[in-house]
């Protein structure tokens, strides 16, 4: 059940958007017993991010939540390069201007129950 939360400061089309999913859902093997399968991806855009009191350049904020209790740093790495990666090559956001923040839980709800 992970979760990739994508907020830019830039307009996407639904072109763009299929392009990052599909980056995202191969990203995602990274963390183990993860897969596409299960990915879900909000999109945000036009969002108003200011990164340093300067909001005149594009940026970008990701959160990737994931159920289990715990996630190898090395998974995250990956996730972060492929994340970055496909976010400067669809939108043009520049890796200094991209904050990804990573949460596993095991508290997660689905389907009128909890896991």
């Amino acid at each position: 059940m992970p979760v990739i939360h994508t907020h830019v400061s830039t307009s996407t089309t639904q072109e763009q958007r299929e392009h990052l999913k599909t980056a995202y859902g191969k990203a995602i093997t990274a963390v183990p017993g993860k897969s596409e399968g299960w990915l879900m991806c909000p999109f945000e855009d036009n969002m108003p991010i200011y990164f340093g009191g300067d909001d005149s350049k594009p940026a970008a904020y990701v959160e990737v939540n994931v159920f289990g209790s715990s996630v190898p740093g090395s998974a995250w790495e990956q996730l972060t390069k492929s994340i970055m990666k496909a976010l400067s090559s669809e939108l043009g956001i520049p890796e200094d201007r991209t904050y990804i923040r990573y949460t596993a839980t095991g508290d997660w709800g689905w389907n009128g129950g909890n896991f």
